[in-house]
């Protein structure tokens, strides 16, 4: 059996983007994945798939709201499960495209669950590969909550509420972070009912404040409805359906919920049960975290690992950064992610896109800075496609260099890269305000953002 320079345990996109880029610079590479299809969860039970039924069930809301653009629509119905169809077929494109490129770039691809009996091998099945370096890209998975059984019928995680055979009466979302506010807009959409409980008094820990007060208030003119300070302490299952029992946090009352459907959606965490790493002597933090320096090694030499499995944001693009940093760190090269700059993009409607410091972290460390803002009713563009919820909003040092930006918007997602390249370049709010943004666009509020930073806005 021949050595290989590289095994790959995982094939998620942290995992298989490692192993294209080791294999592009020279190195004999294996990726091991026992999941059946490439992808890992991000392809095939998350980024991907929940994207595809957030732009599928959009398209069907946005019926209702044509009449104001002079278009009438009748006898429109639902077909959940052709609906269906076209998110798995999309998955499954893009799965089969991951096995093509490892075709491409000479990547072997080993089918089954790996373990590590010892430095420099990797087994699958009854078979020991042997191998100089093994990296760790095994991702993440939903986080449980104690005492509350996910079934994936009626109390589901986000795998569970990406095939739900109809669409539920009351779907409650335990968990206002992305993942509960994507999957609870996607059943709303479709008629559903979406309360969102949520152990904070806010949505979207993590995210600017201000940005994500503005965007509760445009999701809750969506429909959604929030219970917000408020832990699911168990929940009671009946013919008549499911009763959540509710603990207001600081206030020694409960109340209750009923609900057909209820998505446990809390967090994720690691997934490295298995592979051997406590007999190995590889360290692991209290949260379960692989401890890695910063080219990625882990305690044991010659065992790396990038990702969801290692500390910092759980974010597929951030596991792909990772992944080839890492490599090219081993094929000698210079490799670096800077995690300041690494966006997080919320996709519902409108989207939240946010990178680099917020400014209650700016205030806690009592940094000086200056603020621009400039909301989208103000925008000519997002005026005219009738999308002007939410605002632009740049920090930034005095002197002006960006130290965080944050959307909420229509195409934040697509927006905020303008800013991470700033941000990534060095570039000034001045630069960004002296590049000339096409019109009507709605590129003009990060312009417009800039200059009110500056205290030169012309259209605020």
């Amino acid at each position: 059996m021949s050595l290989y320079d590289l095994i790959v345990i995982g094939g998620g996109p942290g995992g298989y983007v490692a192993a294209i880029r080791a294999a592009q610079l020279g190195l004999k590479v294996a990726c091991v994945e026992g999941r059946g299809t490439l992808g890992g969860t991000c392809l095939n039970v998350g980024c991907i798939p929940s994207k595809a039924m957030l732009s599928s069930s959009g398209k069907y809301e946005s019926l209702s709201h044509l009449a104001g653009h002079g278009i009438a629509i009748e006898g429109a119905r639902l077909d959940l499960d052709a609906m269906m169809a076209r998110k798995d077929k999309i998955v499954g494109d893009l799965t089969k495209g991951i096995a093509f490129l490892f075709q491409k770039n000479g990547v072997d691809l080993i089918e089954g669950w790996a373990s590590i009996p010892a430095v420099g091998k990797v087994k699958v099945g009854d078979e020991i590969h042997e191998t100089k370096n093994i990296l760790i890209a095994t991702g993440s998975e939903p986080t449980p909550l104690p005492g509350v059984e996910i079934d994936e019928g009626d109390v589901v995680s986000s795998t569970g509420a990406l095939t739900l055979p109809e669409v539920p009466k009351h779907l409650v979302v335990v968990g206002a972070g992305v993942i509960g506010l994507e999957l609870g807009q996607v059943w709303s959409r479709l008629g559903a009912k979406v309360t969102v409980v949520e152990y904070l008094d806010r949505i979207l820990p993590g995210i600017d404040g201000e940005i994500a007060k503005l965007a509760q208030r445009a999701l809750s003119k969506r429909g959604l409805k929030f219970q917000l300070g408020r832990a699911l302490k168990f929940i009671d299952r009946s013919d008549e359906g499911l009763t959540l029992t509710l603990d207001r946090v600081g206030k020694d009352k409960e109340e209750q919920l009923v609900a057909d459907k209820v998505l446990i959606a809390i967090g994720r965490r690691p997934v490295i049960r298995g592979l051997g790493l406590e007999a190995l002597g590889v360290s692991v933090n209290a949260r379960g975290f692989v401890e890695v320096d910063e080219r990625f090694s882990t305690s044991v030499g010659g065992i790396y690992a990038i990702g969801d499995c290692v500390p910092g944001p759980m974010l597929a693009h951030k596991a792909e950064e990772d992944g080839v940093a890492c490599v090219e760190m081993l094929a000698g090269q210079a490799g670096h992610v800077d995690y300041n700059t690494v966006p997080g993009i919320v996709y519902t409607d409108p989207e939240v896109a946010s990178v680099g410091k917020t400014e209650e972290a700016l205030k806690d460390a009592g940094t000086d800075y200056i603020v621009g803002k400039f909301i989208f009713m103000a925008n000519s563009r997002a005026r005219a496609q009738g999308e002007t919820d939410g605002a632009v909003k740049v920090l930034a040092t005095p002197e002006g260099k960006i130290l965080g930006a944050h959307i909420c918007g229509a195409h934040g997602g697509d927006l905020i890269a303008e800013l991470v390249l700033a941000m990534t370049k060095g570039a000034t709010v001045a630069e960004v305000a002296a590049t000339c943004h096409a019109h009507p666009a709605m590129a003009e509020a990060v312009k417009e953002a800039c200059l009110d930073a500056m205290g030169r806005a012309i259209h605020a």
